[in-house]
């Protein structure tokens, strides 16, 4: 029995306190790796390891030196000392008036004073106080016409018998063409009321100052129931209203008036 050795008996490792130090040493370096991972990004977030990078500056207008900052400067173009805009007005087109006709002295015509007269068999007439005879002016108008009958087709060859009217000119008292002058025309026709205006001028197939009325579109006959009067271009009369008639034939459905100034 004293021979007898003990074996030593071998000790058995504890894995688990060993493998939990070992656990906990390796999530504090893991999170000292983390700290230093977010504080690597968070003072330059341009760093490789950061996966989100932010994205890249514009370019700016100028280049820049160290930290100074690009100002734009904007330049006020200087204006002129004194600037006054130019208004141009455009005339505006306006109408001449027609020019008027006024009697020259030497062509009014003197009034006539009658002298009455006294035969035996009558009465001398009593005398005013005055002794002045009674006196009558007469006052002529400063125009005449004259009236004719023709056949339409001589100026409207394609109307045949299709058609009446009044045309004519003016002349002056040396026979010269007067534009611009009113002709009027009145009165009644076929139970209708005619009332019509134009001016001298207007009709050029009857003369420089010709003009035309159209009445129908065939010949109708009336005895004095149509008027026709000359004025000047401010409506004064030069001609009394001359009452004319009108016919049913085919010759006499054009009634040509000559208006003539007489001073």
């Amino acid at each position: 029995m004293d021979n007898f050795e003990l074996k030593p008996e071998r000790k058995k490792i504890n894995w688990k306190p060993l493998f939990w130090n070992f656990l906990t040493v390796v999530i504090l370096l893991g999170s000292c790796c983390l700290v230093y991972y977010f504080w690597t990004i968070f003072n330059n977030p341009n760093s490789p390891l950061n996966p989100f990078p932010p994205p890249a500056p514009l370019p700016t207008l100028y280049p820049t030196a160290g930290n100074q900052t690009a100002t734009s400067t904007s330049t006020v173009i200087p204006q002129p000392s004194t600037w006054t805009p130019t208004t141009t007005i455009q005339p505006s087109p306006s109408r001449t008036k027609a020019p008027t006709w006024t009697p020259l002295p030497q062509m009014i015509t003197p009034s006539m004073t009658p002298t009455p007269t006294i035969t035996s068999t009558e009465i001398p007439p009593t005398i005013a106080s005055t002794g002045t005879p009674p006196t009558i002016t007469s006052t002529p108008m400063p125009a005449s016409a004259q009236i004719t009958y023709t056949a339409s087709t001589d100026f409207h060859p394609d109307k045949n018998c299709n058609w009446s009217g009044v045309a004519g000119k003016v002349l002056g008292t040396d026979s010269t063409p007067l534009q611009f002058l009113e002709i009027q025309l009145g009165g009644t026709l076929d139970g209708q009321n005619i009332s019509f205006l134009t001016t001298s001028g207007k009709a050029p197939l009857y003369g420089p100052s010709g003009f035309e009325f159209i009445l129908g579109d065939h010949p109708i006959a009336s005895t004095h129931k149509l008027w026709i009067q000359l004025l000047d271009n401010t409506s004064k009369p030069l001609t009394e209203k001359i009452y004319f008639d009108t016919y049913n034939g085919c010759t006499q459905n054009l009634v040509m008036v000559k208006f003539t100034k007489i001073r």
